[in-house]
């Protein structure tokens, strides 16, 4: 009997040990894949907020477009490429660049104000500047000077300044160098884009827009390539295929994010608006969703109007986009 009693105790226990064994092994698989799960959400979570909505989802204004060449007998009969917009003390001001229809040989810098972003009034002594070529205009306010980076005859990026955003003085084509100090090689460099931190002035420039490469300046005197090799090329997405030049350069929630123009053509007859984002300025991560305007309508920069961004497009005239949620004047 006492035999009898300690095998079924041994039989007990080994079902007790056996049951206990599969259930930490179940337990230890379903905490494995929980582990899984979040961190695939986390992961997504970090995607998603890579290019947060606010920058990167917008709806067309319903008055489009807001600014346009007067397309009469003046010298801004139409504008061309990026123009750019600064909102400074509740007023927005824009630089622009005006020819005549069938004298392109003369592209000039024009001037209007805004105060709600959508009404413009051109300056009355327009053009600002006429003593040279001027378009495809990026402008940065430092202290008390404006930092103007354009393109000159034969897609050549020079440099003018102000300190009234109206008169401008010519400082001279960019001297940009490869990583081990010699210019760069003859041809165009242009749709200069800028940004500045931390005493380092750092300039986006494309050539042919065939790719877009980074210079950096301590001086504005001159430049030095971080990489002889572009940071954002073509492709191989269909959307920039043939194409890409940067146009706007902000910082967000602590990302940079570049706004780019784009064409999927290689005779350049569309093109678009694109972004990509990047922790250091030299490696730049694409937005999976471009082009986040399309249609022909290009040369997109941000400008926060106070409350949230609007993104405005320069090609092939001026357009206002409003985040989704905006109630639309």
């Amino acid at each position: 009997m006492a035999k009898r009693q300690a095998l079924k105790r041994n039989v007990s226990n080994a079902r007790i040990l056996l049951f206990y064994s599969m259930y930490k092994s179940s337990f230890l698989l379903l905490l494995a894949a929980c582990a899984m799960q979040c961190s695939s959400s986390k992961k997504g979570s970090r995607s998603s907020t890579a290019f947060p909505e606010e920058i990167v989802h917008f709806v067309p204004y319903g008055h489009n477009p807001v600014f346009a060449g007067t397309g009469a007998n003046t010298w801004d009969d139409r504008i061309r490429e990026r123009g750019y917009i600064l909102r400074e003390d509740s007023t927005y001001y824009l630089w622009y660049t005006g020819y005549k229809k069938g004298e392109d040989n003369a592209k000039y810098l024009g001037y209007a104000t805004s105060p709600d972003g959508y009404t413009w009034t051109r300056y009355k002594d327009n053009p600002v500047y006429s003593a040279g070529w001027v378009e495809d205009m990026s402008v940065i306010h430092v202290d008390s000077t404006y930092y103007m980076f354009a393109e000159g005859r034969d897609d050549i990026a020079h440099l003018l300044t102000s300190t009234d955003r109206i008169h401008w003085t010519e400082q001279g084509p960019l001297d940009i160098r490869m990583v081990n100090g010699v210019p760069i090689s003859k041809g165009a460099y242009g749709t200069p884009t800028v940004w500045k931190e931390n005493g380092t002035w750092y300039l986006f420039y494309e050539r042919g827009d065939l790719g877009v490469w980074l210079a950096v300046s301590k001086n504005l005197k001159q430049w030095t390539n971080v990489q002889d090799g572009p940071v954002l090329k073509m492709g191989p997405e269909p959307y920039d295929r043939y194409a890409v030049a940067m146009n706007q350069v902000i910082k967000h929630k602590g990302r940079y994010y570049g706004y780019y123009h784009a064409s999927a053509y290689a005779n350049w007859r569309e093109w678009s608006t694109c972004v990509a984002v990047s922790d250091d300025l030299i490696h730049w991560k694409k937005y999976k969703k471009n082009p986040i305007i399309g249609n022909n309508t290009s040369s997109g920069i941000i400008v926060n109007d106070g409350k949230r961004f609007r993104m405005y497009t320069m090609h092939p005239d001026m357009r206002v986009f409003l985040q989704a949620n905006d109630s639309l004047p």
